[in-house]
């Protein structure tokens, strides 16, 4: 018995020597670095072109839509009123276009006419009063100044004469080539106008672009949505990766194209990942050295690594983390 507590105590203090060895070896071993990042996800903005009031939203947070749903609606009365005067501008266009072609009435072509047979008449009168007071002047009759005067008036009768013919000539032919043209242009022009308005009032029916989940509804029923505000938002889970921030002197754990495991507390699982992209991030993001003696900085860069097998349950913001 007297040597059994000897042994005891010798055993004892081996274990305690040998914990003291261990526990020195587990303080100088180099710990392990944690690195963590966040999964993100592409997010759209679905937003009108035209102002106005909402009149019904038809979705929610957290529901699937894919592409073409409908999603919005927008009540704008001003652009129901501009699509009116974009109407009646392209019926007028179109009846000046009509009138330009077919020229003038049959009516106003009887009346050019009549007016020329006027001034021709008034000339063909002109002409022999003319004769006569120039006979009368040859016989010593009437004054120099008389046959100066019914000269002067035979000429213009002859003027109003050819200008009344002219009047009517144009009114057989109808409108110029180039006033055809100009009228068909205006029928081009107001037509584009309509098209430009019918595209604002469809845009008062807002269906999605993407497939994915309803993130935020930012604006309700009732409420006036500005021109071009997201009223609501889309998030893609089908295209999500994380993203980690990692210092210059871990950058070589992290190639293109490289793949890692990480795990994810909210799913309380690894997920294995492929490094998609690296970048550089700003100068606020420089890391100082702790080691002033080592009498340089270290830069942070930017790590998006894309999830090799996704999964429904992954959500953004969810928390993913690294061990080197």
């Amino acid at each position: 018995m007297k040597y059994v507590k000897p042994a005891v105590f010798s055993l004892i203090g081996a274990i305690i020597v040998g914990w003291i060895i261990y526990s020195f070896y587990l303080a100088y071993l180099p710990k392990p670095v944690y690195i963590q990042g966040q999964i993100e996800a592409q997010q759209y903005s679905i937003s009108s072109k035209v102002a106005g009031r909402i009149e019904e939203v038809m979705v929610k947070k957290g529901d699937i839509v894919a592409k073409g749903d409908p999603v919005f609606t927008i009540y704008s009365p001003e652009i129901e009123a501009k699509l009116e005067q974009a109407m009646a501008g392209q019926e007028i266009a179109g009846a000046m276009a009509l009138e330009a072609e077919n020229g003038a009435r049959s009516q106003q072509t009887s009346m050019a006419q009549d007016e020329w047979n006027k001034a021709k008449a008034a000339a063909a009168l002109m002409e022999k009063t003319y004769q006569r007071v120039d006979n009368l002047y040859r016989e010593g009759v009437v004054a120099e100044q008389k046959r100066d005067e019914a000269w002067t008036q035979w000429q213009a009768a002859k003027y109003t004469q050819n200008a009344a013919l002219q009047m009517y000539q144009m009114s057989k032919e109808g409108a110029r080539s180039e006033t055809k043209r100009a009228a068909e242009e205006q029928v081009r022009m107001a037509a584009g106008a309509v098209a430009e308005v019918q595209a604002y009032a469809q845009d008062t029916k807002i269906t999605s672009w993407f497939d994915g989940e309803i993130s935020q509804v930012l604006l309700n029923s009732g409420e006036l949505a500005p021109q071009g505000f997201p009223v609501v938002t889309v998030v893609d889970m089908q295209d999500a990766w994380v993203v980690f921030n990692v210092r210059e002197d871990l950058l070589s754990n992290f190639p293109q194209d490289k793949t890692f495991e990480a795990y994810l507390p909210a799913l309380d699982k690894k997920i294995e990942f492929q490094v998609a992209h690296i970048a550089v991030m700003g100068d606020f993001a420089t890391w100082r050295s702790t080691d002033s003696a080592k009498g340089f900085d270290l830069r942070t860069f930017e790590i998006e690594a894309k999830p090799l097998n996704l999964t429904d349950k992954l959500r953004t913001g969810m928390s993913v983390v690294i061990e080197l």
